[in-house]
């Protein structure tokens, strides 16, 4: 069911200076922030030869990654994100295996502009899972 590993989203609370040490200590690309005001975050996307890195800071008082960097106050890895060939049959299909959707269950537009959503980590070894449609 699951396709490539389209990225891997790592919290931080300084956008900058994460895309710095990408940019200049790595010597990656790394994209424009990018405010996702409907995630609550603002986003970069440092891009590698086989994947992507998502770097998330919180956007606005009500921010998912606000109560992760609380919890996590260095940051760190906050999910992996894995393409599907159909989000829909995605869903229902781990729904029907048990596994619990975030929110009201309905895809909705993620920072590439395809539909995404996300399964509960308890459901996959304590790892908060985003599918994109591919």
């Amino acid at each position: 069911m699951i396709g490539r590993l389209n990225h891997v989203a790592i919290a931080v609370k300084d956008l900058k200076a994460a895309s710095a040490v990408y940019r200049d200590t790595l010597g990656a690309e790394v994209s424009e922030p990018v405010p996702q005001p409907e995630h609550g975050v603002t986003v970069v996307f440092v891009t590698l030869p086989n994947t992507k890195i998502e770097l998330l800071e919180p956007l606005g008082a009500d921010s998912p990654i606000a109560n992760f960097l609380e919890r996590n106050p260095a940051g760190g890895i906050h999910h992996v994100c894995y393409e599907v060939n159909d989000i829909i049959a995605a869903r229902d299909r781990l729904k029907a295996a048990g596994a619990r959707v975030l929110g009201d269950g309905e895809p909705k537009i993620g920072a590439h502009g395809k539909p995404v959503l996300f399964l509960h980590p308890k459901d996959f070894l304590g790892t908060l899972v985003e599918l994109e449609q591919a």
